[in-house]
This record gives structure tokens, C-alpha cells and sequence, in this order.
């Protein structure tokens, strides 16, 4: 819990700043890119990265936001070792089991409506909350090994689960969907009138929460804080190497090898035009490379300007839950406005819409970045409400949200 009793009164614990504040970053950033889903144009008509229909701008508004999850599953580990400091490893096994079980939960129902916004269960999506759980729930089972060992197994997936790239099962193979979830990501058809998309599937992001749990030991009390702001650089550092000769070389890493484009920008693009699903070994290195590199400059800074991404920081899933909500409300209502339609008509079945709105529907990339600014804006005093009273309450549902 984050809070501690002084004269019988709860007040708030002291928290690592610079986490919170990297978590609150990446959790604004990450809302441009749910904006993007619901307001741009083009949202579901191509991809923001693929180089024969995007343009520069929309490219790297979704590029920054490829920062989002490594960090925050990789974040997570880390929170799960400091934990440590305050539970018994009985506690934190129940406590990563039971999360687990309900960020699954919470995947499959709140977070799948605020998506979609119906229950007709025609199209589910396992996206990072989903493996959030899921890998919480291997994490329990490990942490009664030392954190090197935890540390080795999440090397060995992180870098080694590249070497199946070929190995690519088709719809109707034999252990199709159990390896769709796995490693490889797929559609798979429950029935005629039901989908589940698995987007994130487990072993590559079971691996960064395992290393975000070995790093978490540099974060411990006893740790030397200097040591730690050493090691972060370094490792960030390596990893941004080890990310250029990898992607260089075109070898291993990526399913997607890099190109000569028509340019020397869109050749830039195509280098690090990197694949999230299922997330590769060189887009891990490309994103955490600078994540562990502005966490070790962090370190015992004061940096006043950032501090009120440390409000989001320290209430992420609270956060996450509300701003899919509300993207999707104001963009449901923009649509009835502008196309003069009732709720009743509104068609979301999955497939002619995304949500209600009906795919090619949307505005220019300036009003997705207006919307997502305005978004967060809205959200922060929310935010800002729930973090003190979170802060200040020891009600047991509160480390669930």
C-alpha cells in the first residue's frame, strides 16, 4: 500500500518519483495513440506505418507511442521486486495471482465494452492488460527464485523467441491458438459470429516484466543510488547498440527487415519501423534502450515541469480505464452530431464500425492531437482526486485499481 500511519493518522508513504513520473509519461503518450483510434481518419484504413500509404507525421505519432507498453510491463516487474521491501513472498505471490486473475477479468469485460462499446462478443481483444495479468501470474510462480534466475529466463525470452519467426501456424493447424496466444499473435474464430485477436501474445512480454523484476533490485533500499543510475545507463546504452547492429545486419530480431526507400527519411523509417505484434526482439531494444537511459538522468532530479505526469503515474489502470471511456464517448457523440444520427442507429457490430464509428469516418491529425491534449487536461484533476484518496484510505480494492 502507499500509506504509512503517523499519530493514528493515514498520510502518504514516499514513492520513487522517477517512476511514477516515467509511468505518468508513458501513460499520456499512450493516450495519442487511443485518440488516434478513435478520431483519425485513417485510423482502420491502413496502418500508421506502412511506408507505401503513411507520411512522416503520422508515422512518428505512432513511433513514440511504441514506447508505451514495453515500459509499463516492464515497469511493472519492477514494482512487483520493490514490493518486496513491504510484503512477504507469500504476500506478493497471493497478491500477483489475484491481480493477475483480475486485470484478465477486467480485460475481457471493462475494458473490452469501453473498446467496442457492445456486448455482442463478436470480436475480443487481448491487448496489454491481458498480458499484464497473464504475466503477473508466471511472475508469482517465480519469484521464490532469485532475482538473477528470474532475470536469465527473461533474457533468454526476450532475445531467443525470434528463432520461431518461421515457424508460422495457419488457422486450423494443429495447436494454432495456443501458439496465436503464445508467441505469434492471430484471429481465432471461436464460432461463426465470434473472434478473439490476440495482439499481445505472452512469452515476448512475460520476458520484460521478468527483467523489469531482476532490475527491480536496483531500486531496493540498500541499493546504491549512484550504482543504480550507473547501471540503468549502461544498460540503456548497451541496448541501444546491440538495437543498431541488430537492425543493421538484417539477421535476426525483426520479422520485417529494413529497405532502401524512395528517400533517405523513409529509409530512416523503414530502419525503425520495427513489429509490436508479436513484439520483436529489436523493437524491445529500441524502446527500452531510452526508457532505462531518461530513468537513470531522472534520478535524483526535481523536475518540477514534469510533475504533474507523476498524478497519472501513480494511478495508471484508474487512468487507463477512464481515458478509453471518454476517447470513445466524445468521439461516439462527434459522429451522431456530424452525421445527424440517434443512438439507435448507431451500428457497433464489429467489422462495419470500430466502436459506432464507421471505419474511414474521422478528422485530420491535428484534432486527434487537440483531443488527445484536451483528454488529458480533463482527466488530470480526476486523477489528482483518486491518487490522494488512494494515498490516504487502506482499503484493500485500492491496490486493484
Amino acid at each position: 500500500m502507499t500509506t504509512t500511519t503517523v499519530n493514528g493518522v493515514l498520510t502518504e508513504k514516499p514513492r520513487i518519483s522517477s517512476i511514477d513520473l516515467m509511468r505518468g509519461m508513458i501513460m499520456i503518450i499512450m493516450a495519442l495513440d487511443h485518440t488516434r483510434d478513435f478520431f483519425h481518419a485513417d485510423a482502420n484504413v491502413f496502418q500508421p506505418t506502412d511506408l507505401d500509404k503513411t507520411n512522416p507525421i503520422l508515422f512518428f505519432t505512432r513511433l513514440i507511442t511504441h514506447f508505451c507498453a514495453p515500459a509499463f510491463v516492464f515497469l511493472s516487474g519492477v514494482a512487483a521486486r520493490i514490493s518486496l521491501q513491504r510484503k512477504t513472498k507469500s504476500e506478493l505471490f497471493n497478491f500477483l495471482l489475484t491481480r493477475g486473475l483480475w486485470l484478465i477479468f477486467l480485460e475481457f469485460t471493462v475494458m473490452r465494452f469501453g473498446i467496442l462499446f457492445n456486448l455482442y462478443y463478436d470480436f475480443i481483444i487481448m491487448q496489454v492488460i491481458w498480458v499484464l495479468g497473464a504475466s503477473m501470474i508466471v511472475l508469482a510462480m517465480l519469484i521464490y527464485l532469485p532475482e538473477i534466475i528470474v532475470g536469465i529466463l527473461g533474457l533468454i525470452l526476450v532475445f531467443g523467441h525470434n528463432i520461431f519467426d518461421k515457424f508460422q501456424l495457419e488457422p486450423g493447424d494443429t495447436g494454432y491458438a495456443a501458439w496465436a496466444i503464445l508467441n505469434q499473435t492471430g484471429t481465432l474464430a471461436l464460432d461463426e459470429k465470434h473472434l478473439l485477436f490476440a495482439f499481445y501474445p505472452l512469452i515476448p512480454w512475460l520476458g520484460i516484466m521478468l527483467v523489469g523484476y531482476a532490475v527491480g533490485k536496483w531500486y531496493t533500499k540498500d541499493f546504491d543510488p549512484q550504482a543504480r543510475k550507473q547501471r540503468l545507463l549502461v544498460a540503456g546504452i548497451s541496448s541501444l547498440v546491440l538495437f543498431f547492429v541488430l537492425r543493421y545486419i538484417n539477421l535476426y530480431g525483426d520479422p520485417a527487415p529494413w529497405s532502401v526507400q524512395k528517400n533517405a527519411l523513409f529509409t530512416v523509417m523503414s530502419f525503425i519501423n520495427v513489429t509490436k505484434y508479436p513484439v520483436s526482439l529489436i523493437y524491445t531494444l529500441m524502446t527500452l534502450g531510452p526508457i532505462l537511459i531518461i530513468l537513470s538522468w531522472m534520478e535524483n532530479k526535481e523536475l518540477k515541469v514534469l510533475k504533474p505526469a507523476l498524478v497519472f503515474g501513480r494511478v495508471p489502470l484508474f487512468y487507463y480505464i477512464l481515458h478509453f471511456y471518454l476517447i470513445h464517448a466524445i468521439s461516439l457523440i462527434c459522429y451522431m452530431i456530424i452525421a445527424d444520427k440517434s443512438l439507435s442507429e448507431v451500428d457497433f457490430h464489429f467489422g462495419s464500425s470500430f466502436g459506432g464509428i464507421p471505419i474511414g469516418f474521422g478528422y485530420s491529425l491535428g484534432w486527434v492531437y487537440f483531443v488527445w491534449i484536451s483528454v488529458v487536461v480533463v482527466l488530470y484533476p480526476v486523477c489528482k482526486w483518486y491518487n490522494r484518496y488512494k494515498s490516504t484510505h487502506s482499503y484493500t480494492w485500492l491496490s486493484y485499481l
